[in-house]
């Protein structure tokens, strides 16, 4: 456990050099324009939502895949391992976030949760990071299950948590790319033009591309929405507005209770 923790550590100077060399990219080259009237407070109330699940990450997130993976159904036959190994286990568990993704939206205890993440009316490099801690328990005990009877290794976990920090952000932000970059791109792995369509606040759109990593399964799945993202797209959910922190925080718990 304690070098599963070194190991997702050793990743936070990177982690943190990435978020801001595309929070600067996209403020030099956007793609939209940013509409919110305070963006310091907005980042602020971001940042703190990660800051809560930076915390929960050492206490909770990250034992919880440590005892998974250590306690893991011990069944992985030898020829499963290596680089092929990994780079099957990547596609695993990109295939299971995305179905994890989708049930998020489907199941109306899950939306509770993740609808925080899509409340935001501006999209940037900080709306990767905006998750209820809710939501980020409830995907750490079932991605904890995955890894327990899929006996997955931990290099494996932390290679594909990285992948997706980095996808997230990158499909997140505001940058705007070169069509002739951004379209053979996007055959591969899920770009700006892909995931902004997702956060379109007209909810035909919003239930719909919910790949992270590799932007095939929306593809085979029938789930790639057809519309294409413009610069003047409203983002959000359809018919409701953002809250301040407390509210966003508090809001899944009294929908509950409701």
């Amino acid at each position: 456990m304690e070098d599963f923790g070194n190991l997702l550590y050793s990743k936070l100077a990177w982690i943190i050099a990435f978020m801001m060399a595309v929070l600067i990219a996209e403020r030099i080259f956007p793609m939209a324009k940013v509409h919110v009237a305070n963006r310091i407070a907005r980042l602020a109330k971001n940042f703190t939502l990660a800051g809560i699940n930076t915390v929960l990450s050492p206490l909770i997130v990250i034992p919880l895949s440590a005892y998974a993976a250590q306690y893991a159904l011990d069944w992985r036959p030898v020829w499963w391992s290596g680089w092929s190994g990994l780079a099957a286990d990547i596609l695993i568990l990109d295939f299971w976030i995305y179905w994890w993704h989708r049930a998020n939206h489907v199941v109306p205890f899950l939306w509770r949760f993740h609808e925080i993440h899509h409340l935001d009316e501006t999209l940037d490099a900080s709306s990767a990071v905006r998750f209820h801690f809710g939501e980020v328990l409830l995907s750490a005990l079932v991605r904890g299950a995955l890894i327990f009877l899929l006996d997955v290794p931990l290099a494996s976990v932390v290679v594909f948590e990285t992948l997706l920090f980095f996808s997230t952000v990158f499909h997140h932000s505001n940058m705007r790319l070169p069509r002739e970059i951004e379209a053979p791109l996007s055959r591969l792995i899920v770009t700006p033009s892909i995931h902004w369509v997702h956060h379109h606040a007209i909810r035909r759109d919003t239930d719909s591309n919910y790949a992270t990593l590799l932007s095939v399964w929306d593809r085979l799945f029938a789930s790639r929405s057809a519309t294409a993202r413009t610069e003047e797209m409203p983002v959000g959910v359809e018919r409701e507005f953002d809250r301040p922190l407390p509210q966003l925080i508090s809001r899944p718990f009294r929908r509950i209770v409701r």
